[in-house]
């Protein structure tokens, strides 16, 4: 079994590779204002084109997974970069809403195509424990995604029009592209297989399903936070655009830190009662964000939302380890599905919250609460 530690420059490869979904939102959060303005619509009419982006994504890793499984990690990943880098640039030209959010979904579909492929290469080097600490490091440099990205946004909105955003993205995805191909040496063996026997032995393998739901419900929770943080800190706190990303990630540095925390107490804790311990607190934070509906206090929302979020740190990693334990020879269409579960989940739930538009944020807190208690009713039947 390889160790972790001796392949610290491929964790960072696999880690920017993974980072295709955060840097498509969180780079474009910070214009979302500045877009409705543009278009003339509702901030939530531009709030919805990030659950778009995650249909888009989540179908991506549907067609992803075979792809990888068949021509390999390195090629399915070019193949994925060069067609989100190219709709990146086509975004620039929207004239209207419906245009943005048919080239954001074609922008996420490769961007879907791309993901599965850190995972999957993760799988074909790593197993157990020190796959759980691989994807717990990824993880760890992935979070500079989140907590750079509503920088770069802001900066580009700061200086430029809103467009300036997708010609970085566009930018991004070209670099990572040839760094993927002169670096990403190909760790998949070709194994003949029909496509759809390898989803049907993934989607009935019912210990790997558990585990891949409570991924899916928790990053649900996750990215409801991600979607309503400019309403949060832009709209109901008036926090200038400029210092949203100083009060957004608050959230990821709590993160980085609670992923360390991870790491550590692998050592002392099993996989699955981590998890566990994660959700329950996310119970709680959910609850108290009940009670503080009206959000009067900036301080408070601020801690909820880095206990809620910070819990991913044991829950994202361990989870994906747990799930793709099972999957050897098709890791390409397990991490797929995990994929399309993760982030289709969350855009079928983010959507509906979204669509509660209030003052308040007690559809978000209600809601959060609902998926959280799911998560842990499904983490309590799981038997190792």
């Amino acid at each position: 079994m390889k160790k972790a530690t001796n392949h610290i420059y491929l964790i960072i490869l696999l880690a920017v590779l993974s980072s295709v979904a955060p840097m498509g939102t969180d780079t474009y959060i910070p214009s979302i204002p500045t877009i409705a303005t543009a278009f003339g619509v509702e901030i939530n009419k531009i709030e919805l084109s990030l659950s778009i982006f995650l249909i888009g994504f989540s179908i991506g890793q549907i067609f992803g997974g075979p792809i990888s499984d068949r021509y390999g990690r390195r090629k399915s990943s070019l193949i994925g970069l060069l067609g989100y880098a190219f709709f990146s640039f086509i975004i620039i030209f929207s004239t209207n809403i419906y245009e943005l959010w048919v080239y954001r979904f074609l922008e996420a579909f490769f961007g879907g195509i791309v993901v599965v492929n850190a995972a999957a290469a993760v799988r074909d080097r790593f197993k157990g424990e020190e796959a759980a600490k691989v994807f717990s490091l990824i993880g760890t440099i992935r979070i500079l995604a989140p907590l750079l990205a509503p920088a770069i946004g802001a900066f580009l909105i700061h200086f430029f029009s809103w467009e300036a955003v997708f010609l970085f993205l566009t930018v991004y995805a070209l670099v990572v592209a040839v760094w993927v191909y002169k670096d990403l040496d190909e760790s998949f063996h070709y194994i003949d297989q029909n496509i759809i026997e390898s989803f049907k032995i993934v989607l009935t393998h019912k210990k790997a399903m558990k585990v891949m739901l409570i991924l899916a419900l928790s990053f649900s929770g996750f990215f409801i936070f991600i979607s309503k943080s400019s309403f949060i800190f832009i709209e109901h706190y008036k926090i200038s655009t400029d210092y949203f990303p100083l009060f957004f990630s608050v959230n990821f540095i709590i993160l980085i830190l609670m992923t360390k925390v991870n790491i550590s107490l692998l050592k002392k804790f099993t996989v699955i009662n981590l998890i566990k311990y994660a959700v329950i607190v996310q119970i709680i934070s959910a609850i108290v964000m009940i009670f503080n509906y009206e959000g009067n206090s900036l301080i408070v929302t601020m801690i909820l939302m880095a206990s809620y979020m910070g819990m991913m740190a044991f829950i994202a990693g361990n989870c994906m380890a747990l799930a793709l334990e099972h999957f050897s020879k098709n890791a390409g269409v397990a991490s797929g599905v995990i994929g399309v579960l993760q982030f289709g989940l969350g855009a079928i739930i983010s959507s509906i919250v979204l669509s509660f538009h209030s003052d308040t944020f007690l559809p978000m807190a209600l809601s959060i609460t609902v998926i959280s208690t799911i998560a842990y009713l499904l983490i309590r039947s799981y038997k190792e």
